[in-house]
């Protein structure tokens, strides 16, 4: 990170968002994105627009006109689980970008309100991505400790698979901007979920499951079968994001074998592991 966006990144925590400078007056987020080769955290902070006037944020992947995407637009490419700061919030958001006239309608209204993006494109022959923050809307359980957080994240797990099996479902079979657009949103949206559900499954398996296995050794037949569950969902996982590529027939199958996996598996672990999760802390 450069010294002046480290400065940035502090003013703007610093004051709910209101930075001085150059930015003076402007609108910011921080997007923080995952290194596609690093893992570790990345920070910027950027100008937005919104969808429509007040629907979900757009950033632009301009860097300033250069040849080369900037580092964070190959970083969502690769990890699309985003966090968003505004200054009075923080939230998760899968990041999209727009294709086709999609793209080009949603940039030709940002060039009319700030130019200057306008001038970036004239002078580099890259297409300028930009980038939708489609707000993941968590399922709350409404229960609090431990139980309360496993059923938020399993609730957060069906939603997005819900939504890969309808995206799938729609996955046009020709060529063209409606195409791409889709093909797009169905390959971040599936990564968002696989990379959510692989760190959901390594977090059980390295630190929940031996906890409870210490306080409840009778249950080490249950946690062996879970683990082996863990091991075949992460095959279809596989399976699933290496057919990104080229979706086409039997990924739509493919989904709902997932779903059907999925959810026998988050069905049986609720089952056993919520009664004891819940006496721990009663």
């Amino acid at each position: 990170m450069s010294s002046f966006n480290h400065h940035v990144i502090e003013e703007f925590r610093a004051n709910a968002g209101q930075v001085g400078g150059p930015f003076e007056g402007s609108e910011l987020i921080l997007l923080t994105t995952t290194g596609a080769r690093s893992g570790k955290p990345h920070t910027v902070p950027l100008g937005f627009a919104r969808e429509g006037g007040g629907g979900e944020l757009l950033v632009v992947a301009s860097a300033a006109g250069a040849d080369r995407h900037p580092a964070w637009y190959h970083n969502l490419l690769a990890r699309p689980l985003v966090e968003v700061e505004t200054g009075t919030q923080t939230y998760e958001a899968v990041a999209v970008p727009a294709q086709g006239t999609r793209r080009d309608e949603l940039f030709a209204r940002i060039v009319r309100e700030e130019p200057g993006y306008g001038e970036y494109q004239a002078h580099t022959a890259r297409v300028i991505p930009v980038v939708v923050l489609q707000r993941t809307h968590e399922a709350a359980s409404g229960e609090g400790g431990i139980a309360g957080k496993l059923l938020d994240v399993h609730g957060w797990l069906r939603a997005q698979l819900a939504l890969v099996r309808e995206l799938a479902r729609e996955e046009p079979q020709g060529e063209g901007a409606g195409a791409a657009s889709l093909g797009l949103q169905l390959r971040q949206h599936c990564l968002a979920f696989c990379h959510a559900l692989e760190f959901h499954h390594r977090s059980e398996d390295a630190a929940l499951f031996p906890f409870l296995e210490q306080q409840h050794p009778h249950m080490r037949g249950f946690f062996r079968r879970v683990g082996s569950e863990h091991r075949v969902i992460a095959r279809l996982q596989e399976e699933l994001v290496r057919a990104l590529d080229s979706p086409g027939a039997g990924f739509s199958e493919r989904v709902g074998r997932m779903s059907r996996e999925l959810e026998a598996h988050l069905d049986g672990e609720e089952a056993q592991l919520l009664p004891v999760l819940r006496a721990l802390e009663a």
